[in-house]
């Protein structure tokens, strides 16, 4: 029994002494700890101040939609430019929708913009189907038919709509 009341002051005499010789390299690996959950916590804060940003100008874009047109089609476009991933895509559909911009060259490079921003597949299959609408509207069917095909090719949950599009 004597030797069981030893060995534990010595057990922890031992881990004692492991933190005090390992302090320096304890407190490093605790201040780089915090140093990532500082990051993390001011990028998402970051993202939130920029989405809420973006939320303004969007709800600001619909209100100068029935006053000045021009105004509205200048901060959508702001948006797109932003690449945020929700808003972006409603900003160019409001472009498209209220027919703000006469130019499809324009409206094409909008939406080039927006497939080139940083979206999941289904989510950029998505706005290929919407770009696939716009130029078939525009009468360049040939290249919507195209993307129609793409789509399906790539078992989408947009493929059903795109083989039904294509068809027409």
């Amino acid at each position: 029994m004597e030797n069981n009341i030893t060995d534990k002051p010595d057990l922890v005499e031992k881990i004692t002494n492991t933190i005090k010789k390992k302090r320096k390299l304890l407190l490093l690996i605790i201040f780089i700890i915090i140093t990532i959950l500082s990051i993390i916590f001011f990028f998402n804060y970051y993202q939130d101040n920029q989405n809420e940003k973006i939320s303004e100008k969007y709800i600001k874009a619909g209100l100068y939609l029935s006053e000045d047109r021009e105004k509205s089609k200048i901060i959508y476009k702001e948006i797109i430019l932003s690449k945020n991933k929700f808003y972006s895509i409603l900003a160019l559909n409001n472009i498209i929708e209220n027919e703000l911009e006469q130019n499809s060259e324009e409206i094409l490079k909008l939406f080039n913009i927006i497939e080139n921003a940083k979206n999941e597949k289904e989510r950029k299959n998505l706005i290929k189907l919407k770009k696939a609408l716009y130029l078939i509207k525009i009468s360049r069917s040939k290249e919507g038919n195209e993307l129609l095909q793409e789509i399906i090719s790539q078992n989408s949950i947009w493929g059903n709509i795109a083989l039904e599009l294509s068809k027409q």
